[in-house]
């Protein structure tokens, strides 16, 4: 756990003494990622670098799992510590596991642990270690380096990890692909993570909780989905964009939105029957499964009017299903690629657990807008 009590940071300028953290407060649970965001100079890089002290508070008090940081040696408390930059930070004359392993070696490993621990965070950031390790940083690419930094950052299994714009020098494919990464690992690993961020989109998909700051005042720190549906002031609502609600949709399950009493036939039964559901749910459609209840394909209103056999005879693939566990972006990016209004959703199993609609989603959209606008009149 992270926790900011009151801390403020001030530094001497000719004009004065400046601000760049003013009376900071907030807590970071155990195992979460916090994202720290706002415009050039607001203080957000500042507070990052406070928290292992390479910035020393001018007031107020810090602690990690609940002891004050100012009881520790600076030296030592940045070794329990992990930090990753933007600019990677690797050492050039060193190699792949030699750079992993110089936070083991400064704290006493022995050199077996060490470079067996090299080669276990190497396989988990997918850098098969029989190639990777004795290789030198110019020898990787930018992504390759990233991994690597970020793998040397855990080297010591540091309870706390602390990275300034981690994903901001990689170009946006491999941004995409590394984010992931690190999301599963952070999932298997559980770390309380703090780290600096530029991206709005960046935040939303990766932290639990996100600060924006602006002239080194905390203006609002929340989840990304309150933050993005409950902005606390027009400085929050210009900050994270007019198109917040699409950018929630990342944030929101399909399960959240799934139509679960949606009708369904089986591949046998008539299409009278399949008419009579379709007009009892008011439905243009229904869906058809297999005998477990697996989707096979879907009727039309219209392919049964005047038809007389089974649904199996009549029915039409399915271009596309849905997971619940997906989010709402993944959804409808699939709606307008397949140019349909409405997707089938499975479960964990691929069963058959409703339909997700356009409609039911600008209706979420819909609330997200009404329910912030109460709130800033």
């Amino acid at each position: 756990m992270i926790k900011l009590d009151n801390v403020t940071k001030a530094f001497e300028t000719q004009a004065g003494a400046a601000l760049a953290a003013d009376r900071v407060s907030f807590e970071v649970a155990e195992g979460e990622i916090c994202v720290l965001l706002g415009p050039s100079g607001c203080g957000k890089t500042t507070t990052l670098k406070m928290v292992n002290r390479l910035v020393q508070p001018t007031s107020g008090k810090i602690y990690i799992n609940g002891k004050d940081t100012d009881t520790y040696d600076p030296v030592e408390l940045r070794r329990t510590i992990g930090y990753v930059i933007q600019q990677i930070g690797l050492f050039p004359n060193m190699t792949v596991e030699e750079n992993i392993c110089v936070v083991p070696k400064l704290l006493g490993w022995d050199m077996n642990k060490a470079r067996t621990r090299a080669a276990e965070l190497l396989a988990t950031i997918n850098l098969e270690p029989a190639i990777f390790l004795k290789r030198y940083p110019k020898e990787l690419s930018g992504g390759q380096q990233q991994r690597v930094g970020v793998a040397r950052a855990l080297a010591a299994d540091p309870p706390v990890l602390l990275m300034d714009e981690p994903f901001g020098a990689i170009d946006p494919i491999n941004r995409e692909v590394i984010q992931d990464e690190f999301l599963k690992i952070h999932r298997r690993l559980k770390k309380t993570v703090m780290f600096v961020s530029h991206d709005i989109d960046e935040a939303v998909k990766m932290a639990d909780k996100v600060a924006i700051f602006r002239m080194g005042k905390l203006e609002q720190f929340d989840s990304p989905d309150n933050i993005l549906a409950h902005p606390i002031n027009e400085f929050i609502a210009d900050f994270v964009g007019t198109d917040r609600t699409l950018k929630r949709l990342r944030l929101v399950k399909v399960e959240s939105a799934v139509h679960t009493a949606a009708p369904r036939v089986r591949g046998d039964d008539r299409l009278d029957r399949a008419s009579a559901l379709m007009s009892e749910h008011d439905q243009e459609f229904v869906v058809m499964v297999d005998s477990e209840g697996r989707p096979q394909g879907y009727l039309g209103r219209e392919v049964c009017k005047g038809q007389e056999g089974n649904a199996a005879e009549f029915g039409t693939k399915l271009p596309a299903t849905v997971g619940l566990d997906e989010d709402l972006r993944t959804a409808v990016s699939m709606m307008f690629m397949y140019d349909v209004p409405w997707l089938t959703c499975v479960d964990e199993n691929g069963l058959y657990a409703g339909v997700v609609t356009q409609r039911g989603i600008t209706r979420i959209l819909g609330d997200t807008y009404r329910d912030a606008s109460k709130k800033m009149a």
